[in-house]
């Protein structure tokens, strides 16, 4: 197996700097003629945007709730041959995961055997981290910590302390961020708004002047992990497909690298922008609707209205359509605006979706439902909802969370139309499969 350096950035909690110590490393090492392979743990679509526009490599999700260890395992080493260094960001804090530490970046690090690099956000307090760190450090064995990097450093003097703390603990320091205001970044919804992909040259630059970035890398060397067991899912049909994917940078813009590698596998895969007003192909044989944010341009959606207008033939003809959450919307009626002024949307769907300030609710968190004798599971989060002047839309398949409780998100299933507010994976069920034949449903 091939030895390099390969970790996974942590940190104790949401908001610490892990986004800025992975963005700023990779771009450092690709500036200095690495091939860097990004990662990302957990459901998360935004953060792999700033790696892939640092790395200019795709970054994979590695998420334990929505595969199997042996899919998360292939994923990682796949993707990891010709690198010169691996680096996953992960999400939350180290050890948060959808049942206690089910699913967190801890189990990630331990399904792939990868070193942690603790990013501590030192803000307001100096000997007190150590009581934080020592922790982190002995709270599961099985999890190896291999060193810690501060963010929001004040003075020299404040980081000399935070120093003494590492020493105290006998854990290796690899350095610091500094606090500056130019590390401020706007937010949107629920991460990092990826409209500003700038400043890498500075973080870069922070990152060689303050960080031991050759004393990490040595560090963290270690082998490949060995995948438990392969999983043919290519997907292959056994005729090269025509599949049509709906893809711009806000609107439909939330896609998992690994479900593209899917598709170009199943045949000629071919792009649009829904904004833009033409009839989409009439030779395709699928069309996917992935998430994003159509509902912050929901005026050109609806301008668009020879694209909504083929796309309602398409459906309505049977042909094979994936939907998901702003794919969904997207199918729906139309969209109520917070001046209720409404956006005329496709119209395959028998309900409308509102933005107005008042209905705003956030619905987050991992789902799942069994669909032709296969189990699907996949993330949900947005802060449109259902018009609740009109009835609830009736579901098709009961949806549960990660505990399996039943939640009240509705998966609608018509003909060759799935479509719900859950952003499925199946890079490791398969494409096709949610669309085999089958002649127990006939809805």
């Amino acid at each position: 197996m091939r030895n390099l350096p390969q970790f996974l950035i942590a940190a104790p909690s949401s908001g610490a700097g892990k986004t800025t110590v992975s963005r700023g490393l990779m771009a450092l090492l690709v500036r200095k003629g690495m091939k860097v392979q990004p990662y990302k743990c957990g459901p998360d679509y935004i953060d792999t945007k700033f790696h892939e526009a640092v790395c200019h490599r795709s970054s994979y999700n590695l998420d334990t709730f929505m595969a199997s260890f042996a899919h998360v395992q292939e994923v990682y080493t796949q993707h990891a041959q010709d690198a010169d260094v691996c680096i996953v960001e992960g999400m939350m804090g180290l050890f948060d995961g959808f049942d206690c530490d089910r699913g967190s970046c801890s189990e990630v690090a331990r399904v792939l055997g990868l070193p942690v690099i603790l990013v501590v956000n030192a803000q307001s307090a100096a000997f007190s981290t150590a009581a934080l760190i020592s922790g982190f450090l002995h709270f599961r064995y099985d999890v190896k910590i291999a060193g810690v990097i501060f963010n929001n450093v004040g003075s020299k003097k404040h980081k000399d302390m935070l120093w003494d703390v590492c020493e105290h603990l006998h854990v290796p320091c690899f350095g610091y961020i500094p606090k500056r205001q130019e590390l401020m970044q706007s937010s949107r919804y629920l991460g990092l708004d990826f409209s500003e992909m700038n400043g890498d040259e500075y973080l870069s630059n922070l990152i060689e002047e303050h960080v031991d970035w050759q004393g990490l890398l040595q560090a963290t060397k270690c082998e490949l992990p060995v995948v438990l067991e392969h999983k043919n899912e290519d997907d292959k049909p056994m005729e090269p497909m025509n599949i049509l994917v709906a893809s711009n940078e806000e609107s439909f813009s939330f896609i998992y690298a690994e479900h593209m590698d899917i598709l170009h596998k199943m045949g000629k895969v071919s792009f649009f922008n829904p904004e833009e007003d033409q009839e989409i192909p009439a030779n395709i044989d699928l069309l996917y609707l992935p998430g994003g944010y159509p509902e912050k341009h929901a005026a050109a959606l609806t301008k668009a209205k020879k694209t909504r207008e083929s796309i309602r033939r398409y459906i309505a003809s049977g042909g094979k359509t994936l939907a998901e959450c702003g794919g969904m919307i997207y199918l729906s009626q139309g969209i109520v605006a917070d001046e209720n002024q409404f956006y005329e949307m496709a119209g395959v769907l028998p309900f409308k979706i509102s933005m107005r300030k008042q209905d705003r609710k956030l619905s987050l968190g991992y789902r799942d439902f069994d669909w032709r004798e296969q189990r699907y599971r996949g993330h949900e989060f947005h802060y449109t909802q259902f018009l609740p002047e009109e009835p609830v839309p009736t579901t098709s398949l009961r949806v549960f969370d990660a505990k399996s409780r039943p939640v009240d998100s509705p998966l609608f299933i018509s003909k060759n139309l799935i479509a719900s507010y859950t952003h499925l994976y199946w890079g490791e069920t398969g494409f096709l499969e949610l669309f085999k034949p089958d002649p127990n449903y006939s809805k």
